[in-house]
């Protein structure tokens, strides 16, 4: 209870200070307010009992709006169901939905949008894409088993879609190993680093 209170103190005494229009900047410290929400609370926090005793904060990467991208989408349809591997023999089946492609500090790269089955028949999850990836700082500043981030659905009308890296998150593998996290496919791992998100965690943070 301690640890949620000094959250919810640094996150008013944020907004309090900052009484002007909203900005990414507000967006993203949101995001983030509410993922450490969600750690120090006993109920749904994925940390061991151990850890959630000292829990303050995640790390997280300085926040950079370079780092939110508008790619190309094509959807990918009819693609079969596949089960994607996890850290445990857990098979969740997944269908590729799209592929993004965009350009990040002047490297051309390509991600894979995924769509969970439970998805099509779950009104709860019906809008959201499963992005999982890999990128050059796992194993050092960030989680060595990815990232994830969740995305709407773009309107069928859309041939673009937003990828914010500064809203990516480790799986729960990352906190506690009773956990079963998808794996990152192959085709998902980016050549350079993105240095925007979660970072690795850190029990003295």
């Amino acid at each position: 209870m301690k640890q949620l209170t000094i959250i919810i103190c640094s996150f008013f005494l944020f907004t309090n200070c900052t009484q002007k229009a909203h900005t990414y900047r507000d967006e993203v410290k949101l995001f983030q307010y509410k993922l450490n929400t969600q750690y120090a609370s006993a109920e749904v926090s994925p940390l061991t009992k151990e850890d959630l005793k000292t829990f303050k904060s995640l790390a997280f990467f300085d926040i950079n709006e370079t780092y939110k991208v508008e790619a190309s989408f094509k959807l990918t349809p009819n693609t079969p169901v596949f089960a994607i591997p996890t850290t445990t023999d857990r098979l969740p089946l997944y269908r590729k939905y799209g592929i993004a492609t965009f350009t990040l500090n002047g490297e051309s790269l390509e991600l894979s949008l995924y769509q969970h089955q439970n998805s099509m028949t779950s009104f709860d999850d019906e809008n959201q894409l499963f992005l999982p990836f890999n990128d050059t700082t796992n194993g050092t500043t960030s989680y060595g088993g990815g990232r994830y981030i969740d995305i709407e659905i773009p309107k069928k009308s859309s041939n673009t879609v937003v990828i914010d890296f500064n809203k990516s998150y480790n799986p729960y593998c990352a906190y506690n190993y009773k956990y079963s996290c998808p794996i990152p496919p192959s085709e998902n791992n980016l050549p350079i680093a993105i240095l925007a998100g979660v970072k690795a965690y850190d029990k003295t943070h």
